[in-house]
């Protein structure tokens, strides 16, 4: 009999096996020693145009001077990432903030005071400060001061903001623990520094606020609602269709995905299904199931996985349990299609794109 996993609070429960690979140094921070070590380590090898992985609240970044071209055509490289694919500046304070940018408007100042340090992104006019390769040859970057103490222990020793992208391979899933990092990029990079499992779980929300009305070109944990009751009198709309050169990371239609194939359904019960599984010609040991409510038992699918039905706690949750399903050998993740919602926006819009 296979077992159904429960995922409680975001924590999952039996182990993950993502394993360390490569030659990547494993850096601990479970030690007040240890964490300024780590950030002495850091800071040293991002000072000379290396690339580090580190933790953010949202996800384990693969990170460089922003500041430096080098720097950030490494992370393409190392990612595959597209070049016309735009990466957010991180920093650690309002000051630094308003060096990378050439205007500070109203609206930017109220979401700053709101939301960071946190899980968002501002897309403002660029300054001279960030190198061209991190806005994709745009106008604009995408600004954050993330919360992880490490983080921003790591941009202060430093001094520069740091490009830091998602620390996969493009396209891929992003990391949420720093053995995900090393399972993708740990022939690739030089340090991984482990500050234990990201608390958000999916990438930042990112809003453009360079026009009259706050656009948000990628949802996430804060959501429209959160952010228009900061924002009285101006609209918060959702951007829309792409065109041109691309103002945020998150825009491209297929993106965050498992090496399985990822279907989002709704069913009534395990008969149902079976019936649209049935269709996709993927046998029962190789599909694993993700739900919320309607819980099949765990017998005759790979896996069953339990994940609360709370949009934060599902958030911390869900690319923990699609990397286990990859490492489990998943040929078909089938996920109980998530709840209507502004709160669930940014695990929609994910799952949309895995599933592309």
């Amino acid at each position: 009999m296979r077992k159904v996993r429960f995922c409680l609070r975001g924590r999952v429960w039996q182990g993950q096996s993502a394993a360390v690979t490569g030659r990547a140094e494993m850096v601990a921070t479970d030690s007040p020693a240890a964490f300024d070590a780590a950030v002495a380590r850091a800071a040293t090898t991002l000072r000379e145009d290396g690339l580090v992985v580190l933790p953010t609240e949202t996800v384990y970044g693969l990170a460089g001077n922003a500041c430096s071209s080098e720097a950030v055509e490494q992370i393409f490289a190392v990612k595959g990432r597209p070049t016309g694919n735009p990466v957010i500046a991180h920093v650690d304070g309002l000051a630094m903030a308003r060096e990378c940018v050439a205007a500070w408007p109203e609206a930017a100042a109220r979401l700053a005071r709101a939301f960071w340090p946190g899980p968002l992104t501002l897309v403002l006019l660029r300054s001279e400060v960030i190198a061209d390769e991190v806005t994709a040859g745009g106008k604009t970057v995408g600004v954050r001061w993330p919360s992880h103490p490490l983080m921003r222990a790591v941009i202060s020793a430093c001094g520069f903001p740091l490009a830091a992208p998602s620390a996969n391979r493009s396209g891929q899933l992003s990391p949420t623990c720093a053995e995900h990092a090393a399972a993708q990029l740990g022939e690739a990079v030089e340090v991984i520094v482990d500050g234990g499992q990201a608390n958000v779980g999916i990438e930042s929300t990112v809003v453009d606020v360079t026009g009259p009305k706050a656009q948000v070109l990628r949802p996430g944990m804060i959501s429209a609602e959160v952010l228009a009751a900061a924002l009285p009198g101006v609209a918060v709309v959702a951007a829309g269709a792409t065109e041109g050169v691309l103002r945020s990371p998150g825009m491209l239609e297929r993106h965050y995905a498992p090496t399985a194939r990822l279907l989002v359904r709704r069913w009534r019960d395990e008969e149902d299904l079976e019936a649209q599984v049935a269709v996709f010609r993927a046998a029962a040991a190789y599909t694993f199931v993700m739900a919320h409510t309607n819980i099949p038992p765990g017998t005759r699918w790979g896996g069953v996985s339990v994940i609360p039905r709370d949009a934060e706690a599902y958030a911390r949750a869900l690319y923990a349990e699609l990397h286990r399903c990859d490492a489990e050998g998943a040929e078909l993740i089938v996920v109980e299609a998530v709840p209507e919602g502004d709160e669930w926006a940014g695990v929609a819009d994910r799952l949309a794109r895995a599933g592309a």
